[in-house]
């Protein structure tokens, strides 16, 4: 039997995804051509800084996001998402944002998958219990019980794959095509234009997800390599964010910076024959940096919350000042332990001095690091996102009570978050074995 793996599965997934989108949402075609050619330039101009971004990768680098109502749906794409080999990494509360959902993120978890192909999905549940409106909440619940977003192909294959640990090609062609419907975009509602008029209401977010047929990708990211420099092109050609989500402007990047072009207004078709439109879908470009220590991540809140509690400054005036107390260099942010890095041997050293220490083996050029790139998100900066392409006018007044709730979640799921830290420390420690291995050290 030729069973194909899962990392090519992901990958043809993610680029029949990107082809089915760049025909809903043209400008979203638009902008991946933007971001090609803004990283083309970048990579000419610093061609030292960039020794191994591989330039077909970096065009098919995407995450998307997906929103869903119940927790049977998050559990059947669960199934789904790990025939792409991707796992449910880290839990989000982004009612902390007066945004009724929590939400993890799939995405390929070792190494040499996320080499293959980081293709990530940010998937988000829907919290029916924070609509007050218990009256509302019994029709939303009622809407999402009589939808089924997944074929019964779909679940043949999905099930064959989970009996023989895989798909053979023509199954995983079968699956592609099938997975591809649960996030296509569907005009026709599933719900009454009164019913979507409350939802509404409530919060553009809830209409969203109960009123429609599917969990249709609301957004696919490709990957910039100067979102500053996006950033300017994007406003002269989009109505974009005013600000980039994220730490400013700075020599490492860290983390994950965000921007977006707002969401269109689509047209839809509801049960009852009226015809109105709904915003959901926009376009969001990413730059992604390396990846915080739980030390790092304790600082770049902090200081993320102080540009935000800064009343003198312009946001991204404050936002600069704040972080001038977060260091700017590989070396001190290794040193520091405030960020992962893998290690590579360059040469072996005639003798050792005694004791060894990692940074000894740094300063006389035995070892070298390079940044490993953080995979996963940030709740700040989706709610960012979210709030700017989902709100209505006053929806900022609007608030959702803040419950953070992994335990339910999780339940959902259908199986427990795997923590980020231990993935980027686990990456961090294999290259440091193999590194001193390597060497010809075997305790350090």
């Amino acid at each position: 039997m030729n069973i194909q793996s899962a990392d090519n599965i992901r990958t043809q997934f993610a680029l029949e995804m990107s082809k089915m989108y760049r025909d809903e949402v043209p400008q979203y075609a638009t902008l991946c051509d933007l971001v090609k050619s803004l990283n083309e330039s970048e990579i000419v101009s610093k061609p030292d800084q960039y020794p191994l971004i591989k330039n077909k990768l970096l065009e098919c680098e995407r995450h998307g996001a997906i929103r869903l109502g119940t927790a049977k749906e998050l559990s059947t794409m669960r199934r789904l998402f790990a025939v792409m080999g991707m796992f449910p990494v880290d839990y989000y509360d982004l009612s902390i944002a007066s945004i009724p959902v929590h939400s993890t993120a799939f995405r390929p978890t070792d190494l040499d998958s996320i080499k293959a192909n980081p293709f990530r999905i940010f998937t988000s549940l829907l919290r029916l219990d924070l609509i007050e409106d218990e009256a509302l909440r019994q029709t939303a619940e009622a809407a999402l019980a009589n939808r089924n977003i997944f074929s019964e192909a779909l679940l043949a294959q999905i099930e064959s794959h989970e009996k023989q640990n895989g798909l053979t090609e023509e199954q995983s062609q079968q699956f592609i095509a099938e997975a591809l419907e649960v996030f296509r975009w569907h005009q026709q509602a599933q719900v009454d234009s009164q019913t979507y008029n409350q939802l509404n209401e409530t919060h553009r977010l809830i209409a969203d997800v109960v009123s429609f047929k599917g969990s249709h990708i609301n957004h696919l990211t490709p990957r910039s390599l100067d979102i500053d420099a996006l950033q300017t092109e994007l406003s002269k050609s989009f109505k974009a964010k005013e600000i980039v989500e994220g730490a400013p402007r700075r020599q490492c990047p860290i983390l994950l910076r965000q921007t977006s072009f707002i969401a269109l207004e689509e047209s839809v078709i509801f049960t009852d024959g009226e015809q109105g439109t709904h915003t959901a879908r926009f376009g969001e470009v990413e730059q992604r940096g390396v990846a915080l220590t739980p030390k790092g991540r304790k600082l770049y809140d902090e200081l993320l919350n102080e540009a935000r509690a800064n009343k003198k400054d312009a946001y991204e005036n404050a936002l600069q000042k704040a972080f001038l107390k977060f260091p700017d260099t590989d070396k001190e942010l290794h040193d520091k332990k405030l960020a992962y890095y893998q290690y590579t041997a360059v040469s072996k050293p005639d003798s050792y001095a005694d004791p060894l220490s990692i940074n000894q083996l740094l300063d006389d050029g035995y070892l070298i690091i390079s940044p490993i790139i953080y995979e996963d998100f940030l709740p700040v900066s989706a709610a960012g996102i979210f709030s700017s392409n989902l709100s209505n006018e006053g929806d900022e007044k609007k608030q959702i009570k803040q419950s953070p709730n992994q335990k339910s979640f999780e339940k959902a799921l259908g199986t427990s978050v795997i923590d980020s830290f231990t993935l980027y420390e686990k990456i961090q420690k294999e290259s440091l074995a193999s590194a001193l291995k390597a060497l010809g050290i075997t305790v350090l």
